[in-house]
């Protein structure tokens, strides 16, 4: 993480992250670790679980796992109770879960849509739901990992820009009824970022270059640079933000979907 915020920015304070074994979630635990926070990850797998303990370990503080399944209420609660029971009440909760794949709507089964549904959507608010009276008692504040798609179409991404929004709207919401609680409620909205499995499989669609072409800044983030902001978001230093969206895109956004669009659908008549 760049040199950029107090190395005791998040010092004392306990933050939960929810699929916090790879990609942007661990990015995001990684930077609170840097900057003195004991960390507590969930996910499905173990063994990615294991390995991204291990590197959390390493900047020094505590950090912790609990397998646990985002759809699943009662797992979900289980793990705040175990790793709290290591680490302490949480003050931060990141919930970060998602899955994604590419497909036009009249292509997508039910049980595709609904996985998506769930994961997203439904596992937030497993996650927010389970952390509140942790965040109640510390006087925390739960940041959601949305999508650009909760703000415009994208096509191949009905299910993920339904569940986006509902995210973001569910967000605002908590933002409203917890705030007065002392509980903020943020999403961030991270762009293409490098080293994930999005851009991954983004990158079958089209060059690298084409996607990079649509950053008014040129380039991909680095996993890096979204893991500062929401360290930043987590901290005292956004004390006074409640219920914003944070767009961490590079500017890609401010031309609309078009130029995603129409490099999806290309390489979607390409390979047809």
């Amino acid at each position: 993480m760049r040199d950029l915020l107090s190395p005791d920015l998040l010092r004392g304070r306990n933050v939960f992250v929810s699929g916090g074994g790879s990609g942007v979630n661990l990015a995001i635990a990684r930077a609170c670790a840097q900057v003195g926070a004991d960390i507590a990850i969930c996910g499905r797998t173990e063994a990615r679980l294991e390995a991204a303990t291990e590197e959390l370990r390493a900047y020094g503080g505590r950090a912790v796992y609990a397998v646990a399944d985002v759809r699943d209420e009662a797992a979900v609660v289980e793990a705040f109770r175990t790793t709290a029971e290591q680490i302490g009440p949480m003050g931060a909760v990141v919930s970060g879960a998602a899955g994604n794949f590419l497909a036009p709507a009249e292509q997508i089964s039910t049980n595709g849509f609904r996985a998506v549904m769930d994961i997203d959507l439904l596992g937030s608010f497993h996650v927010a739901k389970a952390g509140f009276e942790q965040l109640r008692e510390t006087g925390g504040n739960i940041l959601f990992v949305s999508g650009g798609q909760s703000q415009m179409p994208f096509v191949h991404q009905a299910h993920v820009s339904a569940a986006k929004a509902g995210v973001d709207q569910l967000m605002r919401t908590l933002a409203l009824e917890w705030g007065p609680l002392g509980i903020r409620a943020n999403s961030i909205i991270p762009g293409p970022v490098d080293g994930t499995e999005g851009m991954r499989r983004l990158a079958a669609t089209a060059d690298a270059a084409v996607w990079a072409g649509m950053v008014p800044l040129g380039r991909f983030a680095d996993l890096d640079e979204i893991g500062t902001m929401a360290a930043m978001l987590l901290s005292p230093l956004a004390a006074f933000v409640n219920g914003a969206q944070i767009v961490i895109d590079g500017g890609m956004s401010l031309s609309g979907s078009s130029a995603f669009n129409q490099a999806v659908l290309s390489a979607s008549v390409a390979t047809s």
